[in-house]
């Protein structure tokens, strides 16, 4: 039985190996989703990713007779393990052939790396923020993936429990067929947010974007996550990045926003068409083609899903009808536009409150997924 050996990613030869080893991985696999080479590339590269300035990162390869068969990143983030008084180091972007040897391999390099730099636990699939995918999915593996989160093997998880490692929190996503109408209690609701506390509807116009509607809604994140699990605040350079690279892409339709009496943000609901299929007829490259399925999925002919990708409200604000105006808002444009239902990202399992907001939709639970953790400590 050959060697394993375990590489730093550190030259153009060892990250190419490190961005295409999912298409061996997956090869054949209907339900992947690939992410962009570029996408992969950008989120390790100092230029391209503001959060690597409160983050260390290390990629690793595996190899066996020359060939790659595993990838991992060793990630820990200082803003983090301050704010929640942890030492923990994050694996993440892991991949591997179902050969524990393999596995094993990668996960010992990262508990190595990070033991080396004092961390007591590894825990992971985590991101270097939370705009990053996270969490290993352990159940739905017959469904499609999605853009905004991990797909990965059933074998996945039966290494993780073979290597010692345990359950930290779960993540669920909720999915929901789309009602032809507003459900009433969502517009009585709506109602009373809009004459009781002054709350209404903003769909942001280009010229909002550019007078800063765009940074609030990063920065209603900051002020809705800060008490879930892991969340680290995104700083300002991150937002401006973020804000630059992703809201150009977004339909604006599909774009709720909730303001005060005072104009200030206090909900907004970022929604898009699903870009499973175009990313998978993409191949996770932009050339020659691959541009050309995302800008006709975005642009001309989309998907029937919708893909909720955030939904935040602001502390001071929540019971207050917020979710009742982002529904009475959204489901009419929905329908007009033809999508029939629609997938929420990972929620925490924990999270009742944001888990309770999509009751009156007839929700079904799928698709959860687990970040793992185990002690390193000497």
């Amino acid at each position: 039985m050959s060697e394993i050996i375990i590489k730093k990613v550190d030259n153009k030869g060892t990250m190419n190996d490190f961005v295409d080893l999912p298409r061996m991985v997956y090869a054949g696999c209907e339900q992947y989703v690939p992410d962009l080479d570029m996408d992969v590339r950008d989120t390790f590269n100092p230029k391209k990713n503001a959060g690597l300035e409160f983050t260390d990162v290390q990629l690793f390869v595996a190899y066996e007779d020359g060939k790659a068969v595993g990838r991992v990143a060793g990630i820990i983030n200082r803003k983090a393990n301050a704010k929640w008084n942890t030492r923990n180091v994050r694996f993440g972007w892991i991949e591997f052939v179902d050969d524990r040897r393999v596995s094993a391999a990668l996960l010992k390099a990262v508990e190595d790396w990070g033991r080396e730099a004092g961390m007591t636990q590894i825990l992971g699939p985590m991101g270097v923020s939370d705009m990053d995918k996270e969490g290993m999915l352990i159940s739905s593996f017959d469904e499609l993936g999605s853009s905004i989160a991990i797909y990965n093997h059933p074998y996945y998880p039966e290494h993780m429990e073979a290597l010692g490692f345990e359950k930290e929190v779960d993540w669920v996503h909720c999915h929901v067929e789309i009602p032809k109408e507003v459900p009433a209690r969502y517009a009585r609701v709506a109602g009373v947010a809009s004459e009781m506390f002054n709350l209404r509807v903003k769909k942001l116009t280009a010229k909002d974007i550019k007078n800063g509607y765009a940074h609030q809604i990063f920065e209603l994140m900051n002020a809705a996550y800060a008490p879930l699990f892991g969340y680290s605040e995104i700083s300002k350079k991150q937002i401006d990045i973020y804000v630059k690279q992703y809201l150009p892409l977004l339909d604006a339709r599909l774009l709720t926003t909730v303001v005060n009496e005072k104009d200030e943000m206090v909900g907004c609901a970022v929604t898009t068409g699903s870009m499973s299929k175009a990313l998978r007829k993409s191949g996770g490259k932009l050339f020659p083609w691959g541009w050309f399925h995302l800008l006709k999925a975005l642009k001309w002919k989309h998907e029937d899903k919708v893909d909720m990708m955030l939904v935040a409200v602001r502390p001071d604000y929540q019971g207050m009808g917020v979710n009742a105006l982002f529904f009475t808002d959204l489901i009419p444009i929905y329908n007009k536009l033809g999508y029939t239902q629609a997938e929420t990202g990972p929620q925490l399992e924990t999270n009742v409150k944001e888990l309770s907001q999509w009751k009156l939709l007839n929700p079904t639970l799928t698709k959860r997924r687990r970040c793992y953790k185990k002690s390193i400590e000497n």
